[in-house]
Formats: C-alpha cells, sequence, structure tokens
C-alpha cells in the first residue's frame, strides 16, 4: 500500500437489488475509489427475532418494523456476491465485503479479496474474530465504540500477524457523527499504541473530515456512498451520492500530493522565484568611493541577485572600492 487505500463503502445502500449494486460499482470506480466495499450476511445468523433497531435506524427506516426485518430486505446472494466480486475485478476496482457470521466468512474466504475488512460492532465477537485469523488474510479492523482495552484484545487474537497485515481505523459509529465527537487526533493515538498503520471511517456529512484524516497520515480511508441521498433506507442520509465521493477522493490525493516528505528544502517549482523575491544589499543613495559603507548610504532591495542582507553586520564599515549609485548592488 503505497498510497492512502480510499474505500467506497457501499454497504446496504444497494437496497438489496443487485443492479443497483453493481450500478454502484461502476461509480465508484469512476470516482477513483481504490476499493468497492458491500456487507454480507445471512439476517438469521446475525440478528435475533428480537433485536431492535439502532437509533439512527429508527429515524431513517420504517419505526415499526424489526431489525430483521429490515436488514432481510437488504441482503443479496452469495451468487450475487460472487458475480459482484468477478464484476469489480473486470473494470479494475478491489472488491470488499465485511462478513457478519460465520458462513458469510467461509463464502467470502473464496473470494479474491486483498483485507477482511472488520466492522466496529464486531470487535469484542472472539469467535467470530477467531474465524477470521485462521484465513491469515490481512485485516483492516474498524474501532467505533471501542476502549483502547477491547482493541488490545480484539489484536490479541492476531497476536502472530505481522504488524504490516493489521490496520486500525479510528471510527464513530453515530450515523451522521457530530463533528464534536469525531475525535479524530484519536486516530493517531491507535497507531502510536499498537505499532500498526492507521485510518479512519467516517460517517460525518460531507468531506471535510477525510480530508483532514488524509493529513494527518491515515493509511486508510473509507466513506459511505449512495446513489440518491433520498431513497429509503438506514445509511442513505449519512452517505455521499457519486458526485460527492469524486470530489473527496480526488481532495484526499491532493492532500496526499502536498504532503511530500519531512525534509524542509526549496521545492523545484519555487527555485526560480528566488532572486525575484529576496533582497540584496543596495546602495540607499549615491557613494563615492572610498566611503564607509553605514546604515544611511546602504539598504535591502529586490532583488536577490547581489549581497545577501544576512551579510549586513559584516558589509557595515567597510569602504567602498568605486562609486555606486542607487539602487546599485553593493559589491566587495
Amino acid at each position: 500500500m503505497d498510497r492512502i487505500y480510499i474505500i467506497a463503502e457501499a454497504g446496504v445502500n444497494h437496497n438489496g437489488d443487485f443492479a443497483l449494486a453493481k450500478k454502484m460499482i461502476e461509480k465508484a470506480k469512476k470516482a477513483g475509489a481504490d476499493a468497492v466495499k458491500f456487507q454480507t450476511f445471512r439476517t438469521e445468523k446475525l440478528v435475533s427475532a428480537f433485536a431492535p433497531k439502532a437509533e439512527y435506524q429508527m429515524q431513517t427506516t420504517d419505526c415499526k418494523e424489526s431489525q430483521m426485518n429490515m436488514l432481510k430486505k437488504l441482503e443479496l446472494s452469495y451468487s450475487n456476491f460472487a458475480s459482484l466480486s468477478r464484476y469489480a475485478k473486470e473494470i479494475g476496482i478491489d472488491f470488499l465485503s465485511t462478513p457478519f457470521e460465520n458462513d458469510s466468512i467461509d463464502f467470502l474466504n473464496t473470494l479474491d479479496m486483498p483485507y477482511w475488512k472488520i466492522p466496529s460492532g464486531e470487535i469484542t465477537n472472539k469467535p467470530y474474530l477467531i474465524r477470521l485469523s485462521k484465513t491469515r488474510r490481512p485485516i483492516i479492523l474498524s474501532t467505533g465504540m471501542s476502549t483502547m482495552n477491547e482493541i488490545s484484545d480484539a489484536l490479541d487474537i492476531f497476536a502472530d500477524y505481522s504488524k504490516s497485515d493489521i490496520i486500525l481505523l479510528h471510527c464513530n459509529t453515530e450515523y451522521p457523527t457530530p463533528y464534536s465527537d469525531v475525535n479524530l487526533l484519536a486516530m493517531k493515538t491507535l497507531g502510536e499504541a499498537f505499532g500498526v498503520r492507521f485510518g479512519y471511517s467516517d460517517h460525518t456529512r460531507g468531506i471535510e473530515i477525510p480530508v483532514a484524516a488524509a493529513a494527518l497520515g491515515a493509511s486508510v480511508i473509507e466513506k459511505h456512498f449512495t446513489l440518491d441521498h433520498s431513497m429509503q433506507g438506514p445509511d442513505h442520509k449519512a452517505s455521499l451520492e457519486p458526485e460527492q465521493l469524486s470530489d473527496m477522493v480526488s481532495a484526499i490525493r491532493n492532500v496526499e500530493c502536498a504532503l511530500g516528505s519531512s525534509e524542509k528544502r526549496p521545492s523545484a517549482s519555487e527555485l526560480k522565484n528566488i532572486t525575484a523575491i529576496r533582497k540584496s544589499i543596495v546602495a540607499k543613495s549615491s557613494i563615492k568611493k572610498g566611503e564607509t559603507f553605514t546604515e544611511d548610504n546602504i539598504t535591502t532591495k529586490r532583488p536577490g541577485t547581489g549581497i545577501t542582507p544576512m551579510k549586513w553586520s559584516e558589509v557595515l564599515g567597510l569602504t567602498a572600492k568605486r562609486d555606486f549609485h542607487m539602487d546599485e548592488n553593493i559589491e566587495l
């Protein structure tokens, strides 16, 4: 991973429609994302009949409907996901999907995915994490709602993984996340505390926070997107539309390019400006040969083609070896 890895999170914003899911892959590719990610689950194995909806789900879907009934309408078949994986490879974008239960882990493990993307809600699901760890596939782990101890316990399960095979994503699981709750600096804390690469999974409105995450050194940035904010479903309103996704990718790439290296030096593009913008020591007024250079008869002006003003103290008190006109560069 030699640049920021941008994941366009399609999630369940296809609303259970295979054709929409396929179109989302096209839009993610067009926007410039590195990967498009879905969510794979068998509803009956993910939630019990008694599972309530999250508050944000209550606000964006039928509040009388159970979480199970809501999710059932958002399922795609395993054969659908196999087709989506092949299509993503065909058009040149990485395919990812998050499994939410063991059967989906086993199925997705047959597909060509560079990473497991583990969602925040599974970080305390030990048997799930153990099953993933046995596949030896690298992981990207979201840490929403988590304490440092919970993250540490989860990483213990992947203790025999190389550090390079683990990426932690700072995340807040409120949809949309209030800016006051983002706590973006905690992203860097994850990298420092656990010695792994870090990134950010965003649920805020807009693109400012993912771009800020890029400036702070994120290796991975994940962002939900949808084909249309007005569609029915739990995540559409906290997602970007395709044009916004494209704007986010472009902004992140610009920031990434601008970060450069840690070395402070003149850039190639600005070297040509040095003489025009810097100053030289020049005659403040006419100076006759033999006169002493003083603060009354020399000054500093552009261009920087003569003696640098950093030698001001060395020039003061010396004697002019020839006549100088006003504004002429002083020569010793």
